[in-house]
């Protein structure tokens, strides 16, 4: 098959999208499809569902599969749908099938979360997931930095619809030798550490990046996607600067506020709650005054 359409789409700003909750912690579904409406009113083209902004981890099996309907029902004919997977092989594995039977068109398969993780066991866990739906296209997300290369390289020699990469490891230098020792061109290199890292990992090799701060402002992740793509690095770190404050909230502390303070802005907006699920935490008071003045002062 054809992967080309996949690996144009996945060169962009991949969104991933918050789970928004009712006042009973259930998912908010009215605010979720319009949250998704929303961004791709926006322009973004590429979402991804259970992504960690999601709230991945804290959603019950029952509650990423709705995620994934109502994603893919929001985004049919305006954007590619590139599903969270992970968890446990069957787990996965059942995941990624009922991605592909509601019709989206690639899976992100989280990073394993077993303690104990060999690399040759690395390329096991996402050779089974990647050989269950050879139609989809699949998309590792790689955090550790000890992984090689030359293993993602295997991984892909045996299932050829691993055609990228959600690079997540902060290391610039890192990347550019991981991505050659893969195969630069063989890939879609996604930088997976949002807007601050975009800028130094587009100069060795990524042509997309993640996000969660486009749930809150479209424009300006797509405003620092045209300048990198241009070459323009003095107006992609004009981006950088405006939302740099952003950013460090939501890695401070080993990023413990990562969905917080995205949802803190939306509820600023009045968009969604800013409820999060345990283990994460509300901002404290004297925080979410400074998170809705940043908003405030961006085009949104």
């Amino acid at each position: 098959m054809d992967l080309s359409p996949l690996k144009a789409a996945l060169a962009d700003v991949v969104a991933i999208p918050v789970t928004p909750f009712t006042e009973d912690g259930s998912i908010d579904v009215p605010a979720h499809q319009a949250l998704l409406r929303r961004l791709l009113d926006g322009g973004v083209r590429i979402v991804t569902p259970n992504g960690n902004t999601g709230e991945f981890y804290a959603l019950t099996p029952d509650e990423r599969r709705t995620v994934t309907e109502l994603t893919v029902e929001e985004a049919r004919g305006r954007a590619t749908v590139l599903v969270g997977v992970g968890h446990d092989v069957p787990t996965a594995v059942a995941a990624a099938e009922h991605a592909r039977e509601r019709g989206a068109e690639m899976v992100m398969v989280h990073q394993p979360v077993h303690p104990y993780v060999s690399q040759d066991g690395w390329v096991d866990y996402h050779r089974a997931i990647a050989r269950a739906v050879p139609e989809l296209g699949v998309v590792p997300y790689v955090r550790n930095p000890l992984l090689a290369g030359e293993r993602l390289a295997e991984l892909a020699d045996s299932c050829p619809n691993v055609i990228g990469v959600k690079y997540a490891v902060p290391d610039a230098a890192r990347f550019g030798a991981f991505a050659r020792d893969a195969g630069l061109e063989r890939f879609v290199w996604v930088a997976g550490l949002a807007e601050l890292y975009a800028p130094s990992y587009f100069a060795t090799g990524a042509t997309g990046f993640t996000s969660g701060l486009v749930n809150v402002a479209p424009g300006v992740s797509l405003a620092m996607l045209e300048a990198l793509r241009a070459g323009d690095y003095v107006a992609a770190m004009k981006v950088w600067e405006q939302i740099r404050r952003f950013e460090d909230l939501r890695a401070d502390r080993q990023s413990a506020n990562n969905v917080t303070v995205v949802k803190e802005a939306l509820a600023s907006l009045g968009l969604c709650r800013r409820d999060v699920r345990a283990p994460s935490k509300a901002l404290p008071e004297e925080q979410r005054a400074e998170v809705a003045g940043l908003v405030a002062g961006w085009s949104i």
